[in-house]
């Protein structure tokens, strides 16, 4: 039941912030709705989901148009290619995966045209895998400066995904740089807030929460796995 996995993903939550002397109200859970049916979406959505995390732009549009952008906050946390941009405005609340100087501000002259704003993370690659998207970290500096002066948009956080391994506690060394690196750059501009740290999925999420995490991106363990058909 989607339910009763939504209940134990917030409370592996509650309870992994707890344990590291956090409120547990600051970290948002994602749910992961890429490649998931509109009926499953719908029983995460009835179940308590407020925030659904995609990763194509044509399936996410597909599915705002049948379930309704109210219905929850929409977050990208896909790759993004700057000529999708355009249809960012009106699918999406928050870009968790901008990865680049140039991509930040495409997204900042589209929102400045049609007089929005529009909040995002930058994605910074901590480990250096070459197959990870994500700028690496002595360059964030130098983009938050950049970025500082940008108008559409807002940068609220940083976001990261480490490398893959079956033992949770692997991620723990990224999640920590990431955080590190928040805040080191925290103060970095006046325009620029780095309240959000986006990091941990299904299989480390609660080490995520325990070095900071404030957005945990959670698919599988919520909807099972994935129909790549949707």
């Amino acid at each position: 039941m989607i339910s009763e996995q939504l209940r134990l993903i917030k409370q592996q939550i509650a309870d992994a912030a707890k344990a590291s002397g956090r409120d547990p109200a600051e970290v948002r859970l994602v749910s992961v709705s890429k490649q998931i049916a509109v009926d499953k979406i719908r029983e995460a959505l009835a179940a308590g989901a407020d925030l659904l995390g995609e990763n194509k732009i044509q399936e996410a549009r597909d599915k705002i148009a049948e379930l309704g952008r109210d219905c929850a906050q929409w977050h990208f946390i896909g790759h993004l290619q700057k000529n999708k941009v355009k249809y960012l405005f009106d699918l999406f609340h928050m870009v968790h995966s901008v990865d680049s100087l140039e991509l930040a501000r495409a997204i900042s002259d589209k929102a400045v045209q049609r007089n929005t704003l529009m909040p995002i993370l930058l994605q910074v690659n901590v480990s250096g895998e070459l197959s990870k998207f994500g700028m690496a970290p002595e360059e964030l500096p130098k983009v938050l400066e950049a970025v500082a002066e940008f108008k559409g948009i807002q940068v609220k956080g940083l976001m990261t995904i480490p490398p893959a391994a079956p033992d949770p506690e692997a991620s723990r060394p990224y999640f920590a740089r990431l955080r590190e690196l928040r805040d080191k750059y925290a103060t970095i501009a006046d325009t620029i807030s780095l309240t959000e740290l986006s990091m941990g999925m299904t299989n480390d999420f609660a080490v995520a929460v325990e070095e900071g995490a404030t957005l945990v991106r959670v698919g599988t363990a919520i909807f099972g796995e994935r129909n790549a058909t949707v």
